[in-house]
């Protein structure tokens, strides 16, 4: 959730570019959409769920990211504590995930039993870009009776979420470290979702670099294939054409549903009196990084989208977007 122009802001939320905790503890927040370096090998976290991952052999080159997506992962040292916390704590959260042409992507054929890996079978809320976990921990913690999963490529904000969970003593959250919108079409299949979280996804605030947003038609269709029938997608930014752009891209979707269209009009919006906001949602925490948006004198706009049901007709259908049967 971090400003891809600014390395010290917080932004997406992915402000720091991957999550709502963004750029805490001295760490400097790393930029969605670019490729890493040739010759960079990410640090391996310790996983959950046994492929057995290791390392990235020595002098093997590393692997070219060939498209431009909306966040990826750019590698640091872990803090002595954290690396520890990983060692102890990470094969309780981190599901180990087996890759396709990049470290931030799944393999096509991975399809993993979530309730086998939770344990049981339970509601199940997904959180894009949770950064350093404030929102999903505290929600995990107020709602022990849900599952929730979390796609984050920020390795320290992984570290620091596998932190607090363990602190918190939740066990009801998994991470995958992936770029969600490559992973989520492999990963979930369709109406397997309650509500979807997306709060302060980075903005891309340069115009030449909109076009790598999460938030698009596209991603909505995607979003709208795993809810199940009358489950939720909530988004929330403080950049304001971040937030038009999200409207605009709820009540678009035929298969999605804006219960505030029409609602909570702001006038610095290019279509003053269309609205279309939802009331801040009591559920999403203040976190460190909407203070510091606030500080910087942002206010958030929150946005939701209710999956219409499947049997009404005309409506409701997503184009496929994904290889999950």
């Amino acid at each position: 959730m971090r400003d891809e122009g600014d390395a010290g802001s917080v932004v997406a939320g992915g402000a720091p570019t991957s999550g709502q905790g963004g750029a805490a503890e001295g760490d400097v927040p790393h930029h969605r959409g670019e490729q890493i370096p040739a010759g960079r090998a990410p640090e391996e976290l310790p996983r959950a769920g046994g492929h057995g991952h290791g390392p990235r052999p020595t002098g093997a080159p590393a692997p070219y990211l060939a498209r431009t997506k909306s966040f990826t992962r750019r590698s640091r040292p872990l803090h002595d504590s954290l690396q520890r916390t990983m060692e102890r704590h990470g094969r309780d959260y981190v599901l180990d995930v087996p890759r396709a042409e990049g470290w931030t992507t799944v393999a096509p054929d991975y399809h993993p039993d979530l309730p086998t890996l939770f344990g049981r079978e339970a509601p199940l809320v997904v959180e894009i870009g949770p950064g350093v976990g404030e929102q999903v921990v505290a929600a995990a913690g107020r709602w022990p009776g849900r599952n929730f999963l979390a796609f984050e490529v920020w390795q320290p904000g992984i570290a620091k979420l596998v932190s607090r969970a363990a602190g918190a003593g939740v066990s009801n959250i998994r991470v995958v470290e992936a770029d969600a919108a490559q992973a989520l079409p492999v990963v979930l299949g369709d109406a397997s979702v309650d509500e979807v979280w997306t709060f302060f996804p980075d903005p891309w605030r340069k115009a030449r670099h909109r076009k790598r947003r999460l938030v698009s038609p596209e991603f909505a269709c995607e979003v709208a294939r795993i809810l199940v029938d009358g489950g939720v997608w909530r988004l929330a930014t403080d950049w304001n054409d971040y937030a038009w752009q999200m409207r605009d891209v709820v009540e678009s979707c035929p298969a999605l549903v804006n219960p505030h269209e029409g609602e909570r009009p702001d006038p610095l919006d290019p279509e003053p009196d269309r609205g279309g906001f939802a009331p801040r949602w009591p559920g999403r925490v203040t976190t460190h990084f909407e203070t510091r948006g606030q500080e910087a004198g942002r206010r958030a706009h929150d946005v939701l989208g209710v999956r219409l049901p499947r049997s009404v007709a005309g409506v409701g259908e997503a184009e496929p977007a994904g290889t999950q049967p």
